[in-house]
């Protein structure tokens, strides 16, 4: 589970960008939002504990002020995929932010942009949570139980040792079943030859007593005891 509070930086502050900023700064991590007009700060409410920083989401005053040389992650979730997008690779290509997502609303540039090492999420399946996921692992989140509550279907985080393996090895490893995943907004069905990719939301079924051995074999790769 991820427990460290840490720096983020948001470039946007429409409904979900403040959506974000109001979660991570309830989670106790450190949130600067980033937006040309003053006045979309306003949809922060007044218990909101982070920095606003009015200016151009790419310019590096901007983000300097807004500090993005400390920061963890950068999402960039403005209204234009253009800003998006350059912004999301000054942070990433100039100050060397591990974990960069660019929001788009087109998704025909998705590919273009992951492989310029952007993880993208379009529009139509944007949401506060995707955000989440992406940046900051949290073991599993589950998305249903059945009614005896012995069997889950979540959303497991997959650390980067996994990446580049097949889908198959990591349901071996952990035990778990790897049901579907999710890879540029898009449900897909693994077969024996998916490799698992960085940005891919792994969902996957497992018994409510393996959790612990599937968070683990999930997040910390192949060569795990997954005893």
């Amino acid at each position: 589970m991820y427990r460290s509070h840490v720096h983020i930086v948001i470039l946007g502050c429409g409904r979900v960008g403040s959506q974000l900023a109001h979660r991570l700064d309830e989670l106790g991590h450190s949130v600067a939002v980033v937006d040309q007009d003053a006045g979309a700060f306003r949809k922060l409410s007044p218990d909101f504990t982070g920095q606003t920083v009015k200016g151009v989401g790419f310019d590096r005053e901007t983000l300097e002020s807004a500090g993005i040389t400390r920061a963890h992650a950068f999402a960039a979730v403005s209204s234009g995929d253009n800003s998006n997008i350059l912004a999301a690779r000054v942070a990433r290509e100039t100050y060397g932010v591990d974990q960069v997502v660019a929001r788009i609303y087109d998704p025909r540039r998705a590919q273009v942009y992951e492989r310029l090492g952007i993880p993208t999420v379009a529009t139509v399946s944007w949401t506060a949570g995707q955000f989440m996921r992406r940046i900051l692992p949290l073991g599993a989140e589950d998305e249903y139980r059945d009614p005896s509550g012995t069997v889950i279907l979540a959303e497991v985080h997959v650390g980067e040792p996994w990446l580049g393996q097949r889908s198959t090895d990591l349901g071996i490893a952990s035990g778990a079943r790897i049901a579907f995943i999710t890879r540029y907004g898009q449900a897909l069905l693994p077969d024996s030859e998916t490799v698992l990719q960085d940005g891919d939301l792994v969902h996957c079924l497992f018994l409510d007593d393996m959790r612990q051995r599937v968070e683990r074999v999930f997040e910390q790769g192949p060569d795990v005891e997954a005893s």
